[in-house]
């Protein structure tokens, strides 16, 4: 998979130097070309609408004072990706959602499909039967591209550890789904 495309929509000098300057104009146009990329990679490794919105409308709050600091050594929009996925991670660890003995429930895969392809929501599917910081590993690594040693600076762990995660979760994800308990007690009948 490839990184989520519209972080690397080009941004234009001039609506860069006018969110430096304060304009509100220029805030606004970011915040509209990138706000649908930061939803989704939030949605994706929390699973849940409501909390990925938070952790956006925090993130380009925080954005109006940061971006004074943005240095251009590296694409605006990737700035803004490790911005939403550091911000994503923190939300997990404020909420406790490190335990990977808690397993998420199925989140309706409708909520993000919206009309999608199944194959999509399928996917979604799979992702939410894995525990947070696995489907988090999951996600940076596989959708957003994160590098093992990217990762280990977020979670401020060592590569071996998110190589260890990815490669238990990828093997999870290929296992078959385990039957539904209602289908199970009814199998039962």
């Amino acid at each position: 998979m490839t990184p989520s495309s519209d972080f690397y929509a080009p941004l234009e000098p001039d609506l860069l130097h006018g969110a430096r300057r304060g304009e509100a104009s220029a805030f606004e146009a970011i915040y509209r070309r990138y706000r649908r990329a930061s939803f989704n990679l939030a949605l994706r490794v929390l699973g849940d609408p409501g909390s990925a919105e938070d952790v956006v409308q925090e993130v380009f709050v925080r954005l109006f004072d940061a971006i004074k600091g943005f240095r251009g050594e590296a694409p605006f929009g990737a700035w803004l990706r490790r911005m939403v996925a550091n911000a994503t991670l923190d939300e997990m660890r404020r909420r406790r959602w490190w335990d990977d003995r808690v397993d998420v429930t199925e989140t309706s895969a409708m909520t993000m499909a919206d009309g999608r392809h199944e194959a999509q929501v399928e996917a979604w599917a799979l992702l939410m039967r894995l525990p947070p910081k696995a489907r988090a590993v999951v996600v940076l690594h596989e959708v957003e591209g994160y590098t093992h040693k990217e990762l280990a600076e977020c979670f401020g762990l060592s590569e071996s550890y998110s190589k260890s995660v990815l490669a238990r979760a990828l093997k999870r994800l290929n296992r078959p789904a385990p039957e539904p308990l209602v289908e199970r007690m009814y199998a039962r009948s």
